[in-house]
């Protein structure tokens, strides 16, 4: 892929002794804020439906995907290339019922198979099917990803009806917290409430990131709305 290649040049000759100054200084952890908001940054033109706006900035997260590779080839650790190969084994290995003699077909045992094959490689290093979770996720994300973790070990409510069942008595004990005016109780109750919320859209299929997203939208143009009337009636 010649744009490919090009892409690697010139982040090369950014970081090269006749480069840009910025670009020479950084780091990995420098360029951590910047990656996370770049994978917002995509994810909003995702839910916008803005395929322009994708593709540019789908192409912000290759070049911080190059430059991350570029400086721990400068360290000799690795390369570009070895990210490329590394993820190539991966994925032919995660996806034997493509590449091998597995017969999964449906969804469910192709997930079944992911996590299993998943275990299988990181059992020398996680006590726990949990300990695989990123700390650094961001917190619902990482509430979702242990609700899903543990639904893939059989940890799960037996139907969904049991789920929004929860939802109910999670919500009744947030109440009673309240009238106990226990500060600590209602924030643990609170917490409770939000993760079985999460479980059960878990359950219906659902990303709760994608759907706060959503609300947080349809918030802000119903408040742009009421500044609008606002204005006009002053």
């Amino acid at each position: 892929m010649k744009s490919f290649e090009e892409l690697i040049s010139i982040v090369k000759k950014l970081r090269g002794e006749n480069g840009c100054a910025w670009d020479r200084v950084q780091t990995f952890d420098s360029l951590i804020p910047c990656f996370l908001e770049e994978a917002y940054e995509v994810v909003e033109a995702i839910n916008n439906k803005d395929y322009e706006n994708i593709k540019e900035e789908l192409g912000d997260i290759l070049l911080h995907v190059v430059f991350f590779s570029e400086l721990a080839n400068d360290e000799n650790k690795f390369n570009i290339d070895d990210v490329c190969k590394n993820i190539n084994e991966k994925l032919i290995r995660r996806h034997p019922h493509v590449f091998g003699d597995s017969k999964v077909k449906d969804v469910n045992g192709i997930l079944k198979q992911w996590e299993e094959i998943k275990k299988e490689e990181k059992k020398n290093n996680n006590k726990s099917i949990l300990d695989g979770i990123p700390k650094s996720l961001p917190i619902m994300e990482k509430s979702y990803k242990l609700m899903k973790k543990a639904a893939s070990v059989g940890f799960e409510y037996e139907n969904i009806d049991d789920s929004l069942d929860k939802i109910e008595e999670e919500l009744i004990e947030v109440k009673e917290a309240y009238n106990e005016k226990d500060k600590e109780h209602l924030e643990e109750e609170i917490g409770d409430l939000i993760m079985t919320v999460l479980d059960f859209a878990r359950m219906n299929k659902i990303n709760p990131v994608n759907s706060l997203l959503r609300v947080n939208e349809k918030f802000k143009r119903r408040f742009q709305y009421i500044e609008e009337m606002s204005k006009k009636n002053e």
